[in-house]
């Protein structure tokens, strides 16, 4: 990627200029389509064969269950072990899975435990694979570009986001002849299964530095253990993994319901159902593609903090506006908050950590993540059988709200710089792998 002489490239195209992380990226554009369609399948599946909040709900919450169980040790994995081998194996139990399903559809045995089951193998290999990743990201770009290079990941995912569920929906409406079983689905995830193929294919080829540490062996829970401590050390950093947990249960899983919003408040079909769940994405990639040109920023907290709450009050109103447009638009700014959120929710994370501990942190933070959103949208798609889901978004946003905002004042989330990334303690020797 050339640019043009006597003038210094920006930090995106800094970024980007670096082969490694190209392909790296490269996989994670693949990766993220392959996502977003297949959730948006499965849940328009799941609705349709059962007619629950509940049950469309648990599609979501499948895919999460594994992070709280799984992603402190994948962090110390990452840590320790090839994360290119992680990284493909995780990319195998995603391709295992969708082969699965297919294969169900195909011969019309499919029923919705079957789809949960391939959701929570969706969700160990996520366990698996990002703290691997992004990891490698951040020993590839290192510590003055980690939020350009967050932000381009970011992107990705957004992509991903925007252009999977409009595949996903349009299959499953438009396509789908000849086929005397679900046909709709069973093409749909004929390109699942096929997207899975070229990112693994596609993995095998990239190159992620092995970064050689000394690193002392001791049982498994004081490693567990001395993250936590250092956790508790940085208040900022606390203060953030905090919102996450209340976002990722009360306000995330209002996004899975989108398909009920969409069939049975707003009368549209997959295809539209497909759009508005890509929607959120596009205020994502406006905000990405900014904060991954942006030079320097200080207050990550702010950035985060900013988001965080922009989520939480779109999340209160979306479900009742009754005009599709109108419920795109709000979604649409609820993306941009979430951009700033994602992005500096994973830079507040690896600048706290100390470099032989970075895998475990990030692995901490999808602890975080991971232990909200089961319960949350189990509990958000049980009341939305009892009272209606547009009452339960709403009334779990609101109970978001209130109990996120002490963290603003309790802890330094957005009075103070980000903390530098600490320097390593041992000479590390990068080769690729």
């Amino acid at each position: 990627m050339a640019v043009s002489a006597g003038r210094p490239p920006s930090p995106m195209m800094e970024v980007l200029r670096n082969p490694l992380f190209r392909a790296i990226w490269y996989v994670v554009n693949v990766v993220e389509v392959t996502r977003w369609m297949e959730l948006l399948v499965t849940s328009v599946l799941v609705y349709s064969l059962t007619d629950s909040s509940l049950m469309l709900g648990l599609v979501l919450a499948f895919e999460n269950i594994p992070r709280p169980f799984f992603s402190p040790f994948t962090g110390i994995i990452a840590d320790r072990f090839d994360r290119k081998k992680i990284w493909v194996s995780a990319l195998a139990i995603k391709w295992a899975a969708g082969i699965a399903i297919f294969l169900l559809l195909a011969f019309g045995y499919i029923a919705a435990w079957h789809v949960f089951f391939s959701m929570f193998l969706q969700g160990v290999s996520r366990a698996l694979e990002d703290p691997a990743r992004r990891t490698a990201v951040y020993d590839i770009v290192g510590e003055r570009r980690v939020v350009n290079a967050l932000s381009i990941d970011s992107i990705s995912m957004t992509m991903g986001r925007m252009f999977g569920p409009f595949a996903g929906g349009f299959l499953v409406e438009h396509v789908g002849y000849y086929w005397p079983h679900y046909a709709g689905y069973v093409w749909a995830y004929a390109a699942v299964v096929s997207l899975h193929s070229v990112a693994m294919l596609l993995a095998l080829r990239v190159r992620i530095p092995r970064v050689e540490r000394e690193w002392r062996a001791e049982p498994i829970w004081n490693s567990l253990g001395d993250v936590v401590r250092e956790a508790f050390n940085h208040r900022q950093l606390i203060g953030m993994l905090f919102i996450t947990i209340m976002i990722n249960a009360m306000a995330f899983p209002a996004r899975q319901f989108v398909p009920a919003i969409g069939r049975d408040y707003l009368r549209v079909g997959e295809t539209l159902v497909g759009i508005l769940a890509a929607s959120e994405a596009l205020g994502q990639l406006v905000m990405a593609g900014i904060l991954a040109s942006i030079g320097t920023i200080r207050y990550h907290g702010r950035y985060f903090a900013a988001g965080a709450f922009a989520v939480m009050v779109t999340s209160t109103i979306f479900a009742w506006i009754p005009w599709y447009p109108a419920t795109f638009a709000i979604l649409v700014i609820s993306g941009i908050g979430l951009s700033c959120f994602g992005t500096m929710q994973s830079t507040i994370t690896m600048r706290s950590s100390p470099p032989e501990m970075r895998g475990r942190m990030v692995g901490l933070m999808s602890l975080c993540i991971g232990i909200g959103t089961p319960p949350g949208v189990f509990i958000m798609g049980l009341l939305g059988d009892a009272i209606g889901i547009r009452w339960s978004i709403t009334l779990n946003a609101l109970t978001c709200i209130a109990v996120s905002l002490p963290a603003l004042f309790l802890t330094p989330l957005i009075t103070r710089p980000s903390p530098r990334a600490p320097s390593a303690p041992t000479t590390a020797r990068a080769r690729p792998s």
